[in-house]
């Protein structure tokens, strides 16, 4: 690369929960730079999730980094092409990278929920994701399989 690498900026905590990781999670959610809306989907999603937890003596914001825990993949497969071949080669996922993929994850597959609102789609995600069920979690599932199929090729690693 010609040019060094970009400073990472600090997040600002968000107002509700004075957290980090909830500002990333509602940059991602948010479309046509309107955060506020995407703030109100994630707050809206909390309280749906509040309401609708059985674990008692946990808050929704314990769900949630719960089923984000459950979502993070910690092994991909990347492609490499050695001789004239493309490989599938299992590598380990940089901490922050992981973290991203989860919340990536999470946003898409509640986007194809087939519920009422947004902020539905994702509690009800949220809800499934910390009980290792739901599609998010089958994403992660599948990505650790290809990996592990593709243990043979570990040795072409760069």
């Amino acid at each position: 690369m010609r040019k060094r690498q970009a400073k990472k900026r600090p997040l600002l905590p968000d107002p509700r929960f004075n957290d980090q990781l909830v500002t990333r999670f509602v940059n991602m959610m948010m479309w046509d730079g309107k955060k506020s809306v995407a703030f109100k989907i994630f707050y809206d999603a909390m309280d749906i999730v509040e309401e609708k937890k059985q674990d008692e003596e946990k808050t929704a914001l314990e769900v949630w980094k719960d089923a984000l825990s459950n979502v993070m993949p910690h092994v991909e497969v990347r492609s490499r092409r050695v001789g004239g071949a493309t490989f599938q080669i299992p590598m380990q996922i940089r901490p922050d990278r992981k973290v991203s993929m989860a919340m990536k994850w999470l946003i898409s597959y509640s986007r194809k929920r087939n519920d009422k609102s947004m902020a539905l789609k994702l509690a009800s995600e949220v809800l499934a994701a910390s009980k290792e069920e739901g599609a998010a979690v089958k994403k992660r599932v599948d990505t650790h399989k290809m990996a592990e199929a593709n243990k043979a090729f570990s040795h072409f690693r760069f």
